[in-house]
C-alpha cells in the first residue's frame, strides 16, 4: 500500500532531524570522536537518583496533576524569582523544554501566523512552527551570533505573533546582552507580541572577566548573563526552561514553562490530550535539583571552552567565543564547499560532528559540543589541525 497520499502535509514538510541522524550514527561507529551530542558528559546527581527511587518505593508512580505537582511549581517559581527578581504569575511543568516549546506554539500560531526565529536556531523551532501551520520567518544573528531589537523589527508584519529568543543559544552558545533584551522587550510591547525564551543554558554561562572558578549555582542571588527577558516583560513572555542541561536529566524529560496565568492555563488544557503530564518521579526528584551545587560543572565547561577556541583559533578556523552553553560553532575553512563537506570529511576520520545547515538557512559553519572528557576533545583537536 501506498502511503504518501494518506500523509498530512505538515509530515511532508519537515526533514528528520539531523541531530538525530548523526546520534544513530554514532550507535554504529566504534571508538567514534563524538562531539555532536548535546547533553551533559557528567551524570544525573546521586541525590537526585536516590530521590527518584524513594519516590518510586513511596508510590509516586501514577498520574500526576496535568499541570504538575504544586510544590514543584512553587520551587520553580521561587528559582525563577531568585535569578531574575521577578516572579512570573504561573508555572506549568512540562514533559521536557521541547515540551514547553510545543505547547506554546499550539497555544500561540494559527495557520498562516509567522514567527520570529533567530538564525542559526535550535532545531526545533522552524519545524514546531512549521506543524502548527505557521511560517518561520529568520532574524540573521551572523556572524557574531548576537541579534538587536532592530533586527527584529524589520521583519515584523501584520501576520507576526511571536519571537523566539534562546540565550545562551543552541548550537552557537551566544548570550543577548540586557540592553538587547531590554529593547526587544520594549518592541514586543510596543506591537503586542510574544516572546518565547528558551532559557534552558541558563546556568551554564560564562561572563567575560570572571574567574573560571565563579560559583556560578544555584543559590546565587543573580546569574552572570544577567536577567531572563521575562524580567523586562513578565506580561508578554512565556519562559521555557528544565534540567535536562544542568542536571544531566535529558532522559527524564522534565521542563516548564512560565508566564501570564492565562496563557499557561491554555497550555495546561493542551498537555492534557498531549503529553497528559510530565513524569511522575522525575517531579519528585526534581524536589532536590534545587540544592545542587553547578559551580564545578559549569568551571570544567569554561575550561573546555576556552581549550577549543584556543587551539580552533591557532590552527586557523574562525571561531567566536560563546558565553554560555556548551557549543561552538566555527566557521569552515576555504577549502571545503560547505558544512555537510566538512561534517563528511571529519566522519571519515571517525570525528562525529553536525553541519551548519542543521541549524541554520545557511551551511558554513558546524557544531561542536564540548560536553564531552577533556582527552576526547584533545584527540578532536589534533583532526581540527589536520583538517584546517
Amino acid at each position: 500500500m501506498d502511503y504518501r497520499n494518506l500523509l498530512a502535509q505538515r509530515v511532508t514538510m519537515i526533514e528528520a532531524s539531523g541531530i538525530r541522524k548523526i546520534f544513530d550514527l554514532a550507535a554504529t561507529l566504534k571508538d567514534a570522536i563524538d562531539l555532536s551530542i548535546g547533553q551533559p558528559d557528567f551524570d544525573v546527581p546521586d541525590l537526585l537518583k536516590e530521590a527518584a527511587i524513594s519516590a518510586m518505593r513511596a508510590g509516586f508512580n501514577r498520574y500526576p496533576p496535568s499541570v504538575g505537582y504544586p510544590e514543584l511549581r512553587r520551587l520553580v517559581l521561587d528559582h525563577y524569582q531568585h535569578l531574575h527578581g521577578v516572579r512570573p504569575e504561573d508555572c506549568l511543568i512540562t514533559s521536557g523544554g521541547s515540551g514547553g516549546l510545543t505547547l506554546a506554539l499550539l497555544a500561540l500560531v494559527n495557520p498562516g501566523d509567522e514567527v520570529l526565529v533567530p538564525d542559526p536556531f535550535f532545531v526545533s523551532y522552524k519545524h514546531l512552527t512549521t506543524m502548527c501551520g505557521g511560517t518561520p520567518v529568520f532574524y540573521d544573528t551572523y556572524p557574531h551570533f548576537r541579534p538587536t531589537a532592530a533586527q527584529v523589527e524589520r521583519l515584523i508584519t501584520p501576520r507576526t505573533k511571536a519571537v523566539i529568543i534562546m540565550s545562551p543559544g543552541n548550537p552557537t552558545g551566544g548570550v543577548w546582552p540586557d540592553k538587547e533584551k531590554q529593547d526587544l522587550a520594549a518592541l514586543a510591547r510596543a506591537k503586542g507580541l510574544m516572546v518565547i525564551s528558551d532559557e534552558v543554558y541558563e546556568m551554564f554561562i560564562y561572563p567575560a572577566g570572571t574567574d573560571s572558578q565563579f560559583p556560578n549555582s544555584r543559590k546565587l542571588v543573580s546569574v552572570p548573563a544577567g536577567r531572563s527577558i521575562g524580567a523586562y516583560y513578565p506580561e508578554g513572555t512565556l519562559c521555557v526552561g528544565g534540567l535536562s542541561k544542568t542536571s544531566a536529566m535529558t532522559g527524564w524529560r522534565l521542563g516548564w514553562a512560565l508566564g501570564p496565568k492565562d496563557v499557561i492555563v491554555e497550555l495546561t488544557k493542551l498537555q492534557q490530550f498531549t503529553f497528559v503530564c510530565a513524569p511522575s518521579t522525575a517531579q519528585k526528584a526534581a524536589l532536590k535539583a534545587f540544592d545542587v551545587d553547578l559551580s564545578a560543572s559549569v568551571a570544567a565547561y569554561r575550561k573546555k571552552r576556552d581549550f577549543l577556541v584556543a587551539g580552533l583559533r591557532r590552527a586557523g578556523y574562525e571561531c567566536e567565543e560563546p558565553g554560555g552553553a556548551f557549543y561552538l560553532f566555527p566557521r569552515v575553512p576555504a577549502k571545503y564547499k560547505n558544512g555537510q563537506a566538512f561534517v563528511e570529511e571529519a566522519i571519515a576520520r571517525r570525528m562525529l560532528l553536525v553541519p551548519g545547515h542543521v541549524f541554520s538557512e545557511r551551511d558554513t559553519h558546524f557544531r561542536i559540543s564540548y560536553a564531552a572528557p577533556d582527552k576526547t576533545l584533545e584527540e578532536g583537536l589534533k583532526i581540527f589541525e589536520a583538517m584546517g
